[in-house]
């Protein structure tokens, strides 16, 4: 019997997921990773070999762990992003890398928005200060005729835009391949780089790592920004140089941070995660019922569509 590895903890936490029953009745045998955790290297290379399909989720791939898999056919990620996955050893291995094109969008994209209020108003601060005991009070600000910035306009920085423009602010974005219909409001425009990170009140990241793997927002960007900007985050950890953060945090140049992804989760020991003016969470974006749902059989469809098509 042919086997399909699942690795995401948003299923191994659960102990499996009902759209997974379509593997099994089509005579797979599924394989688990550690539950709730996201697989490292080493465990890759011990349950990929004999699986003909591979469920992913966000935990590197590297050229190592493919060679390892010699009967494997597809790779579906229960995503949308493929940066993760040594795409070019993929490609030389025959192996097929499938994406759940949009399936999470609006959970990351509710999440952003739920950010941008939770800094605007200080509510993490607030909370915490209630519930010591202390009555403590931040000015806050109101998003109306606010600029956002959003650096990526695909699905889920559409979501985004629009959910702000509703909100009564000024959008702009940045894309390399914008799309030209996409027109929300006459309150929203695409505009170079520089322009969204000299004017924008609020920034927001929706877009995959560059080639050269370098940082958008570094110590040369930040410069460029707005003193008392707010900085959310809920794309990729290697998007943002976090010393250059940190530093910007410190000198107000940054007024707050809303982080919901890192370079290793559980993350390690940072300033950033300590500052009074971040805000953390668990790489939830995604981590909604209704997400889950459409990702997980986003990716089982894909796999079995293309597991088929492998055997003709």
């Amino acid at each position: 019997m042919a086997k399909i590895l699942v690795t995401p903890r948003s299923i191994t936490a659960a102990g499996g997921h009902p759209a997974l029953d379509a593997l099994t009745e089509a005579g797979y045998e599924l394989v688990f990773s550690t539950a709730g955790k996201q697989p490292g290297e080493d465990q890759l290379i011990e349950l990929l070999p004999g699986c003909a399909g591979y469920l992913a989720g966000v935990e590197r791939i590297s050229a190592k762990a493919l060679r390892a898999a010699t009967q494997l056919k597809v790779i579906s990620r229960n995503g949308t992003g493929t940066d993760a996955v040594d795409l070019e050893a993929a490609e030389r291995l025959g192996i097929c890398v499938c994406r759940a094109e949009g399936a999470n969008a609006r959970g990351v994209a509710e999440l952003t928005i739920a950010m941008i209020f939770a800094l605007a108003r200080n509510i993490p601060a607030h909370s915490r200060a209630i519930k010591a005991g202390r009555w403590e009070r931040h000015k806050g600000i109101e998003l109306r005729g606010k600029v956002l910035g959003l650096v990526g306009c695909g699905k889920i920085g559409q979501l985004v835009a629009e959910a702000a423009v509703a909100l009564g602010m000024e959008v702009l974005a940045h894309d390399l391949y914008p799309a030209e219909t996409f027109a929300p409001s006459e309150r929203f425009r695409f505009a170079p780089l520089d322009e969204v990170f000299e004017r924008s009140d609020i920034i927001s990241l929706h877009c995959p790592p560059p080639a050269d793997g370098k940082p958008i927002v570094d110590v040369d960007a930040l410069a460029k920004m707005r003193h008392g900007v707010l900085l959310v985050n809920t794309a990729r950890a290697g998007l943002v140089d976090a010393g250059a953060l940190h530093a910007a945090l410190e000198s107000g140049r940054v007024a707050g941070a809303a982080l919901d992804v890192f370079e290793t989760e559980p993350p390690a020991e940072h300033p950033l995660l300590a500052h009074e003016r971040v805000i953390a969470t668990p790489h939830i974006g995604a981590f909604t019922r209704e997400s889950v749902d459409r990702a997980v059989q986003v990716a089982v469809d894909n796999l079995l569509q293309q597991l088929q098509a492998s055997k003709k």
